[in-house]
């Protein structure tokens, strides 16, 4: 009796262990393989970080926003909560979230009305005076991930004066840059129209090198 108890924990243990074997070599290797194969060979920009190349080299993702833009180009979005990695020094990316202040938090209303004169200020000229009125909610704003890489048409309009002066251009030449690089809404109807601020930014210091 002993012995047969012996030996039917042995075919049991011996048939969960190939068991484990074979989903391991399943769903821990053949699979992964799979799919990564199949990303790769259909949607290689997308399963590689949607990687923007300028120069020969990496500057960014197409879907995280980026920070450090100096005021000769268009701003992105705030980024409140954002600390930097110690991992990629390239831009900020990590920690990502918004604030948790609620809607009608005093806190929350006095940023913004502190954010909304700073950008004002920022973006008028000698010839052109913006309003804090004028400022559009994503100027001051941060997106609920933090890492939102586009901006509003009507913000990046906003924009169009101070980087039209601060780089000797025409307004219409900036204007137009801005409407070749408005995004419609996804399948038409989801979202809203978007400006990539890293695609407008790469094709100002286009125009900018090519002067």
């Amino acid at each position: 009796m002993n012995n047969n108890s012996v030996v039917n924990t042995g075919r049991l243990l011996g048939a969960a262990l190939r068991a484990l074997l074979v989903m391991t070599l399943l769903t821990g290797v053949l699979y992964p393989l799979a799919v990564t194969g199949v990303a790769q060979a259909l949607f290689r920009t997308e399963a590689n970080g949607s990687e923007v190349t300028a120069d020969g080299r990496v500057v960014g993702s197409a879907l995280i926003g980026q920070q450090g833009y100096g005021l000769d180009y268009f701003q992105p979005r705030p980024a409140g909560g954002l600390g930097e990695n110690t991992v990629n020094t390239q831009y900020r990316l990590t920690v990502s979230g918004a604030t948790n202040r609620s809607a009608d938090s005093p806190e929350l209303v006095r940023w913004i009305e502190e954010a909304k004169a700073e950008v004002a200020e920022e973006n008028s000229t000698a010839g052109h005076r913006v309003r804090p009125s004028d400022v559009p909610p994503d100027a001051v704003t941060s997106s609920g991930s933090g890492l939102d890489p586009d901006i509003s048409p009507a913000y990046a309009e906003l924009q169009v004066h101070r980087v039209a002066d601060r780089n000797d251009l025409s307004l219409a030449r900036v204007r137009r840059l801005v409407a070749d690089h408005v995004e419609g809404r996804t399948l038409g109807f989801i979202g809203e129209p978007r400006v990539n601020v890293l695609a407008l930014n790469l094709a100002l210091k286009e125009v900018i090198d090519g002067r």
